[in-house]
């Protein structure tokens, strides 16, 4: 049993996000001392040899890296002991003592690419988004009380093997106590985790470096310290038996695991309204592992959609194109292939099938199940590896097609539709924004990724570039990935991605449904130059035209004016004009916005903002732009503005002249 501490440990911190932005060196000071790592006898052997990982994910299943892990979580206890804190102050210092640390290793003639191999400096820094809002053991006695199952289980010497089974099992009840009080099970390793550095800084008599401490909670190895006589021959046996029993002991729990979890699902799928087996071959549906989404077979999806016929062909979605189908038990789904997508490879497109099957909320668009074709399969090895989403089926189409209506005999979408329709799309993006941690950003808000289902409510979709993201920190990329008219300029010319930027897509979109107008038109009737809804939004009402940006349609439906007066159009208005500001700081938070939607809080007076692109002062004649007087030169066709702006956005950035 001593090993699932440290099999637990590892997991927990290599599953942090590994796609986050590398850090940049810092001057921090490291206030943990890591001279233990020269003082304990650990055994070194399985890093004598260390090779670089291709990726953090590989770590897992490195020994080395495993064992760093714990000896680096010995550290964090005793820091936890001296300043009540359960991880580093900032990602500052995290990168300094993870410099400190391998300094320490090299000092043992280790190679000098452990610590940036195996570790992610991030996974070190403290947040209240780890496990139930502890931060510190102000926290931890604020949720569980002054004394734990963890404060008389771990306190003696753990040497003892009955006693190190015990506090193990202390351990696990803390945990689960934890778990419960946080609300998301998915938190799960990180509160074992805190479990961990409690035992062994605050609660064991003999400290985080004490042998019972180290070889029991932290299930490291050491080499045995008697004598000099025959040394290398005793750590060759000791570290070879020590492998052995810890690979044996983690074959067991995982055939222990693999097990209960075949039984746990196989009692679930017989609840289920139709037969699944997950172990067969055939064509029927089965639960994919770890998610609640559906793992379809490529026969089946041919089948249901008359082997993607053109005829079931409903249009082109993000990434790729969606096709109706349906399923034997009479379901209608709508089948996306994916033609491109960010996916390096089919694990990353399994795991953000796993985040996205767990979003739960009657304002986004539920994912049913997915499908990934391997280039090997018999009858599709000359077509390479593919990949499907599978949804459910939203009969009324998307916002765009109901917004803008060709056909004459359409109506338009009556103002009650549009209200609840802002409202739903608000709802669901302060769901992604914070019902879920990390907070999802979802980078692609617009027209066409809203869909309505039979009673023309509102389901977000098309998660195919959401990103996830650290509570409070902003996100870098230099792959900006989206739509022209609804991405924020900031995310549009410098990468910066925030829940700001998704504020700014959303309030395009609450301009687009009040004013009856698309974002963005580079060949508005009448007029030579491009049309942006937020400039020309925001000139209106600036000039005290409100009526003016009002979709003509509304005015017309008396109807509107009995139960919604025109007052509360001209809110929603302007929230939706504050939303998409080009200052980020003077946007609201999506929560607030939805507040000023609903009336709770009152919409602050719209302030300025800087010369609109498509001002007539930027314009030296009809047909041509430039950025200023004093940055003139060639002149810019309006059709082509807004791409050069991007090309040269992401030419400066590659030159380091923009951050």
């Amino acid at each position: 049993m001593k090993i699932v501490a440290v099999f637990l440990l590892f997991l927990l911190f290599l599953c942090k996000n590994s796609a986050a932005p590398s850090p940049s060196p810092s001057s921090s000071a490291c206030p943990v001392d890591l001279n233990y790592v020269r003082r304990i006898p650990w055994n070194s052997s399985a890093c004598q040899n260390f090779k670089s990982l291709s990726s953090k994910s590989e770590a897992s299943s490195n020994n080395c890296c495993i064992s760093l892990l714990s000896l680096f979580g010995i550290g964090l206890a005793q820091h936890l002991k001296e300043t009540s804190n359960f991880n580093l102050p900032n990602l500052q210092t995290s990168n300094s003592c993870i410099q400190d640390f391998q300094a320490k290793l090299s000092a043992l003639s280790l190679p000098n690419n452990l610590a940036s191999s195996c570790f992610d400096p991030l996974q070190f820094v403290i947040s209240p988004n780890i496990c139930a809002g502890v931060e510190n053991i102000s926290d931890w006695t604020s949720k569980l009380g002054q004394s734990t199952p963890l404060n008389t289980a771990c306190r003696s010497d753990l040497s003892d093997t009955s006693l190190c089974d015990l506090c193990l099992n202390a351990g696990l009840q803390v945990k689960q106590t934890l778990v419960s009080i946080d609300g998301n099970a998915n938190h799960s390793l990180e509160c074992f985790y805190f479990a961990i550095l409690y035992a062994a800084g605050i609660v064991n008599e003999f400290g985080p470096e004490s042998n019972g401490a180290v070889t029991c909670i932290f299930s490291l190895p050491v080499y045995s310290q008697e004598g000099s006589g025959g040394k290398g021959h005793r750590t060759l046996v000791f570290g070879l038996t020590g492998a052995g029993v810890a690979l044996f002991v983690m074959s067991c729990l995982l055939a222990l695991y693999v097990w209960h979890d075949r039984k746990r699902r196989l009692r679930k799928l017989d609840s289920l309204p139709f037969d699944f087996d997950p172990e067969e071959q055939g064509s029927k549906r089965r639960m994919r592992p770890n998610t609640g989404s559906i793992w379809f077979k490529i026969a089946e999806l041919e089948k249901a959609t008359d082997n993607f016929s053109t005829k079931n062909f409903i249009g082109r979605g993000g990434f790729g194109l969606v096709f109706k189908g349906t399923l034997p038990d009479g379901t209608v789904v709508a089948v996306k292939k994916i033609l491109e997508s960010d996916f390096q490879g089919d694990a990353e497109f399994c795991n953000e099938v796993e985040i996205i099957s767990n979003l739960k909320h009657r304002n986004l668009l539920p994912l049913r199940g997915c499908c990934v074709v391997d280039e090997n399969e018999k009858n599709y090895a000359d077509k390479g590896s593919q990949r499907y989403l599978v949804y459910d089926y939203m009969p009324n189409g998307n916002l765009e097609d109901n917004l803008f209506i060709s056909q004459k005999e359409k109506k338009p979408l009556t103002w009650p539709q549009r209200k609840n329709i802002i409202l739903d799309v608000a709802k669901g993006l302060v769901y992604l924004h914070y019902g879920v941690k990390p907070a999802i950003f979802h980078r692609d808000i617009k027209a066409t990724n809203i869909l309505l289902d039979e009673d023309m409510r509102a389901r977000v979709a098309d998660f195919g570039l959401a990103k996830q993201s650290r509570e409070g920190q902003s996100h870098l990329t230099t792959r900006v990935a989206g739509t022209h008219g609804y991405l924020a300029p900031e995310y549009a010319l410098y990468g910066q991605l925030t829940e700001k930027s998704d504020v700014y897509s959303f309030g395009v979109v609450v301009l687009e449904i009040l004013c009856g107008r698309k974002a963005l038109d580079l060949s508005s009737s009448g007029s030579p130059r491009a049309f942006l809804i937020t400039d020309w939004a925001w000139s209106l009402v600036k000039s005290g035209n409100i009526d003016e940006a009002l979709d003509s349609s509304l005015l017309k439906d008396e109807s509107s004016f009995t139960s919604n007066p025109k007052s509360i159009m001209e809110r929603y208005l302007l929230v939706g004009i504050l939303c998409s500001h080009v200052m980020v700081a003077l946007r609201p938070t999506i929560t607030d916005a939805l507040k000023m939607l609903e009336g709770d809080i009152e919409v602050p007076q719209i302030p300025d903002r800087p010369m609109p692109l498509g001002h007539p002062s930027f314009y030296n004649d009809g047909n041509t732009f430039s950025i200023s007087p004093a940055l003139s030169g060639p002149k810019l066709q309006a059709g082509d503005m807004l791409r050069t702006m991007s090309e040269s956005a992401a030419l400066l950035r590659d030159m380091q002249v923009l951050p």
